[in-house]
């Protein structure tokens, strides 16, 4: 028996999740019926064709880094309810909308990394920035790899998930806008840390995870005296 897609179905909650489910299921109804889910999902490709080109026009006048919150804030918009408004409207799109909606993820957050790598000098820093985007997908496909070996999807880990990770960016907008650019020359060692720590912690969790599946059923098959 065919195991069912289970894609749609996330595993774990983040710290504003339950608020964003309320939100979602208000809002969903009131989405004017000619917008359908895959408009919602390809929007994901103009935020990042946006950010990318506000990030290079911050170098000239940092009131585009207010621009890149306002697109973070639109794709978490556009990303967040074109699941729940596929089911309310009973498209159908379920595998389809599994992998557009994170193969654009991931353009979206490699937008983030190389919007943000125009705003330093120092080839050193530039390299920092490479080296964060390689994690952070590198982080991504953790999940991705994961649910292909145990079709459950988990995208929210210890309470925090892409939600989180995207008021995230809009702090670190207001951030850089009120004090400087100077500040992340210490600032990018420390979030390519901390994504370098996670990516490990999951990495080695899901290797746990997926060894003691292995493991049991390697013992379930074998034959009994």
């Amino acid at each position: 028996m065919t195991e069912a897609f289970g894609g749609d179905k996330k595993k774990g909650q983040s710290i504003l999740g339950p608020a964003e489910r309320r939100l979602i299921d208000w809002g969903v109804p009131k989405i004017p019926r000619r917008v359908m889910s895959q408009h919602l999902t390809l929007f994901t490709v103009v935020w990042s064709a946006g950010i990318v080109a506000a990030g290079w026009l911050a170098t000239i006048d940092g009131i585009w880094l207010h621009a890149i919150s306002l697109m973070v804030f639109g794709q978490w918009f556009t990303d967040s309810f074109d699941g729940s408004l596929g089911k309310y409207r009973k498209q159908g799109l379920v595998k389809w909308g599994f992998f557009m909606d994170h193969i654009l993820d991931l353009l979206f957050a490699g937008s983030v990394v190389i919007a943000y790598s125009f705003l330093v000098q120092a080839d050193w820093l530039k390299f920092l920035f490479y080296l964060l985007l390689l994690v952070t997908t590198a982080t991504m496909a953790v999940s991705f790899l994961s649910f292909a070996a145990t079709n459950q999807f988990q995208i929210a880990y210890y309470g925090f998930g892409p939600t989180e990770v995207r008021i995230g960016y809009i702090a670190i907008n207001t951030i850089v806008f009120f004090t400087g650019t100077a500040i992340l020359s210490w600032g990018v060692p420390l979030v390519l840390g901390v994504n370098v720590a996670a990516f490990v912690v999951l990495t080695a969790q899901t290797s746990k995870t997926l060894w003691h599946i292995d493991y049991e059923a390697n013992v379930d098959n074998q034959p009994r005296p």
